[in-house]
């Protein structure tokens, strides 16, 4: 499989597995840019209508409606998120007491323990990155080659494509994920399979629930851009006939007879007595 794609192969792969999988809302791609200068001119750009979004609902606007939005740290009213992104830069002192305030966790000792795990090591990279937004769209309107790709279904549609992504156990495809229900569309299925080259699963978290229109049977997959064309390539093949399939082929019981309950026992003699009693008229 050719580690270059056209744009153009990007589209199609997006509208194939949005067909194949019957998905409820289009597979995204996203960009991240380090200039305003990559932003397409069909891209909606929040502050300049006056307006701001955070990251997820842009999300949710490209995969529901399949509009292209770009978000900068001007355009997020999610704080947290733009410094996560490495838009901001700001001390760790700063990011703790942000945090504090939030009352997300018990204590400002349980946000210091989070933050070094997540500024001091995280955050510090990803500044010298030098990102300073990103941009978001439906894969099968991608105007240029995503970064990642994300996806959202109900758990069947992800069994799918984790089976795809499993079907041959090459680590490249492996999943990695850890789970804190904080950031999880915005750094789970964006952010971090960019950085870490895996693909990621996101329980929505509470920024996607309280902002950003999520279904409670939702869940998403984050993944380098390139592995969407490996689940393609693998897709509804794990156990051959004998696979789930789509619509998913769940076993039902074939053997019931009336014995199954009480009442169903005592209705039968009931009928075949009815029954009897008419055949002999």
């Amino acid at each position: 499989m050719s580690d270059k794609k056209s744009v153009k192969e990007y589209q199609k792969a997006g509208q194939e597995i949005f067909d194949r999988l019957h998905i409820q809302t289009y597979p995204i791609g996203i960009k991240y840019i380090k200039s305003v200068n990559q932003i397409p001119s069909e891209a909606i750009l929040p502050s300049t209508q006056g307006k701001m979004m955070s990251i997820c609902q842009a999300f949710y606007m490209s995969r529901k409606f399949g509009n292209i939005y770009a978000i900068t740290a001007a355009d997020n009213f999610c704080t947290p998120s733009s410094v996560a992104h490495g838009w901001v830069n700001i001390s760790e002192e700063e990011f703790i007491e942000s945090q504090v305030r939030q009352g997300w966790h018990k204590d400002e000792k349980a946000e210091k323990r989070r933050a070094k795990k997540l500024y001091s090591t995280n955050f510090k990279n990803i500044i010298k990155l030098g990102f300073c937004g990103l941009i978001s769209f439906p894969l099968h309107k991608a105007p240029d080659i995503p970064d990642t790709v994300l996806m959202f279904g109900n758990g069947a549609q992800l069994t799918h494509i984790i089976h795809a992504l499993s079907f041959e156990h090459k680590t490249k495809y492996s999943i990695k994920s850890s789970f804190e229900g904080f950031g999880e569309s915005c750094g789970k299925g964006g952010l971090m399979p960019f950085l870490m080259r895996k693909a990621q699963i996101v329980i929505p978290g509470s920024g996607d629930r309280a902002f950003a229109g999520i279904q409670d049977y939702e869940i998403g997959i984050g993944m380098p851009a390139q592995h969407i064309f490996y689940i393609i390539e693998n897709l509804f093949k794990t156990g051959g006939r004998q696979g789930l399939g789509f619509p998913v082929k769940s076993m039902i019981p074939l053997n019931l007879t009336t014995d199954l309950t009480p009442g169903f026992r005592y209705m039968k003699d009931l009928i075949d007595k009815k029954l009897g009693e008419s055949k002999k008229k």
